[in-house]
């Protein structure tokens, strides 16, 4: 029997809606940070079906406030007279020093805050956020010889258990 695969994610999570796959394949992420999401009642139904999709969102400081950007939250089917709009801008609650080490960060020229994950956590809608440096096109191909070279050892383990 296969073992199951156990998903890597935050301690207390309950519910993971949705990753950014992508996103560790284009940066080298240096840092982590969590942060609340402002949502819609129609926009928490809709993460909780698990109806969102991270493709192309990043996070940006503006005015002293930080927004997720390009976030895909389909309609709810059963939402009154009053839905909400899937591509919107949402604001994203974090601590004010937590904001202000970003700030310092993001000055920097290269680095990117990209979102890597949404979730669940004690009944609140969570994003993770990555600090990172875009990889160039050679960093690409090193982390692919790297992953070649490890699928060949443990084909090399497995011939030589079996």
């Amino acid at each position: 029997m296969a073992k199951k695969r156990v998903d890597k994610g935050v301690a207390g999570m309950e519910l993971l809606v949705c990753r950014n796959p992508k996103a560790a394949k284009r940066y080298d992420i240096e840092e982590r940070f969590e942060a609340g999401l402002v949502l819609y009642g129609s926009e928490v139904k809709s993460l909780r079906a698990r109806r969102a999709n991270l493709e192309g969102s990043y996070a940006r400081l503006d005015a002293g406030e930080l927004f997720l950007y390009g976030m895909h939250v389909a309609q709810y089917d059963q939402a009154g007279h009053a839905g909400h709009v899937p591509l919107r801008r949402r604001k994203l609650l974090m601590h004010r020093h937590e904001i202000e080490k970003l700030r310092g960060r993001l000055t920097t020229k290269g680095y990117a805050l990209i979102p890597l994950q949404v979730y669940f956590k004690n009944g609140v809608a969570k994003v993770q956020l990555g600090l990172g440096r875009g990889k160039k096109k050679g960093d690409e191909r090193e982390a692919i010889r790297r992953q070649e070279d490890l699928k060949e050892a443990r084909a090399a383990m497995q011939r030589h258990k079996g």
